[in-house]
This record gives structure tokens, sequence and C-alpha cells, in this order.
């Protein structure tokens, strides 16, 4: 009995090799083109947005801003009164930019600095009640924001005073700082510093140990190796939450406006923008320039940062 093979039928056969890598890169195109379509979409109300911005109020009032791609026009009168105009309607965002500077700069650095202290701690020294203690401070992240701000209020207006044995304590004095920076600043950096000591610790405590214990035999002392080493090594994460807390500072208009109202030597980008759009809520050409001058910074930012942003939310998530 003798056994032959069609060998033409094996060779219609697919070479499977060839046929997953044909796939593979059918789906890799077709998942890019989707992924395109999405920020296309998600662009076009952005787009749209920013050539408004350009336009004249009769302009905007009597066609859509597509039609800027047939009969384009451009003016910077917008942006110019937005930044620096004068009188009782104009927005003052050139004095609202440098109020959310004076706002959001000690709020983003002092925690940094902070926790950044306090993540050397909990990663590489040993002390009693180091893990309860940090889960007692990560837990301050489940704390709602909006329950405890007019207790804060409180304190920052009237202090905290105990009357013990006929004695009138004050644990928290009296220090006037409703409607100041210090007020705002002060609470952001309370909020954001359990989020950064948990991001910092996460990623030093996935640092070389090898590096920390060469650091150690060669005499060194915990703030020169924390210094000289952890820092310099710890860029991705510092930059990852620097990014949240800006952004979170900058767009923040709940704290902002429980405790500096909306006073116009105090007041930030996004109190005034609010302003903006009760008071001028008609005139779109004012309220797309005042957008995105609110946009500007927190852009540059987070494109400046962005390739610390990935390496920093993922710190500490594969350890070992």
């Amino acid at each position: 009995m003798t056994v032959t093979t069609d060998k033409t039928r094996l060779d219609a056969v697919p070479d499977p090799s060839v046929g997953g890598r044909l796939f593979r890169r059918l789906s890799q195109g077709g998942t890019k083109i989707i992924v395109w379509v999405l920020v296309i979409i998600w662009l076009i109300p952005t787009l749209g947005l920013f050539i408004s911005s350009f336009r004249t109020e009769a302009e905007i009032k009597t066609t859509g801003w597509w039609t800027w791609f047939t009969d384009p026009s451009f003016t910077l009168d917008n942006y110019d009164f937005v930044l620096f105009g004068t009188g009782s309607g104009a927005p003052g965002m050139g004095d609202a930019l440098l109020n959310s500077l004076a706002i959001v700069i000690p709020a983003t650095i002092i925690p940094i600095a902070i926790a950044a202290f306090a993540a050397y701690a909990f990663a590489w020294m040993d002390f009693p009640g180091r893990s309860w203690l940090f889960i007692l401070l990560v837990s301050l992240m489940a704390i709602p924001i909006q329950m405890s701000l007019i207790p804060l209020l409180q304190l920052y207006v009237g202090g905290a005073h105990v009357g013990l044995f006929g004695l009138d304590l004050t644990i928290f004095p009296d220090l006037d700082l409703q409607g100041t920076s210090f007020s705002v600043w002060a609470t952001h950096t309370g909020f954001g510093m359990p989020l950064a000591v948990f991001l910092l610790t996460n990623y030093m405590s996935t640092l070389p140990r090898d590096v920390i214990e060469s650091a150690r035999i060669d005499g060194g002392d915990h703030f020169t190796i924390f210094w000289k080493l952890i820092v310099p090594l710890s860029v991705p994460a510092l930059a990852a939450f620097a990014i949240f807390q800006f952004l979170w500072t900058w767009n923040d208009y709940l704290i902002a406006v429980t405790f500096v109202g909306t006073a116009e030597n105090v007041a930030p980008v996004t109190v005034v923008l609010a302003n903006v759009t009760g008071s001028r809520g008609q005139d779109w050409h004012i309220l797309t320039a005042a957008a995105f001058v609110t946009m500007i910074l927190p852009l540059t930012v987070f494109f400046s940062l962005q390739r610390y942003f990935v390496s920093g939310l993922l710190a500490g998530s594969t350890k070992g």
C-alpha cells in the first residue's frame, strides 16, 4: 500500500505566521484610524472655539465658525479687550492670570517639597508605626473636599478656641485669611498632600536598593542620599504630580470662590471667567477669547512635562 501526498493541496494552505502578521497589521491600522477619527471629533468644538476667538462680534453672531475657511478674517481685538481692556465691562484677565499664578505656584511647589521628604521616610526609613501612618495619610484622599470648605473658612477667619476649666485655649489663632490668596493655596496644599505622598512613596520604593545601600556604606546620610540620589531619580513622579496639582489648582473654581470670593484684586481666572459668563453671556467673542487665555498656560505646562507623565502615573505599579 502506497501513500501519496497531494503537494498542490499542501501548498494551498496559508502560512499561519504570515496570516497572523497580516491580521495584526490590519488591526493596528484600523485602531489608528479609529483613534484619529475620535481625536478629530473631539477637537472640532475646540477648533470652532479657537477660530471664533479671532472673529468679530458681528461675524460670530451672523455666520457659523466654519465659514471662516471660505471667508477668512482675523482680529486680535478680542484678546486685547480681555487682557488689557479697561472700564466696568472689561474682564481684567491680565490681573486674574497673575492672581492664579500667585495661587498655583505655591500650591504646586510646597506639596511636592514636603511630600518628597515624607515619601523618602516612608520608603527608606524604619520608624514605629510607619505602615499605619502611611495608611492614615493616604486615607485622607477619601475625604470629600466639599464638606471641609466651610469648617476651614471658619478656622481661617475665627480660629479655633476651646474652653477648658474656665480657660479659653486657642488651638488655632484668628489669622483673618478670608479674601487672600494664602487661604486658597494653603487649602490646595493640604488636600494635595495625600496624593503626592502616595505617588512619590510608590515610586521611591521601586528605586534600586543596591544604589541606596552603597551610598550608605560610603557614609552618605539621609539628606545626602535624598538630595543627590532620590530626587534626580524621582523626576518622572515629581513631574507627574506637578501636572496633576497644577491643572487641579488652575482649573479650580469652588475653593477659590469660597475663600476669595469675586474680589477683583485676588480673584483667579476661573472666578473671573465665571463672572464674564454671567455678565457678558451674550458676548461670544469675549467669552471665546477669555476661555483660550485660561487654557494657554495649562497646555504649555502639560506639553512641557508630558514625557514624564505616563512613567510617573505608572510609578510603583510594577515592583520587583
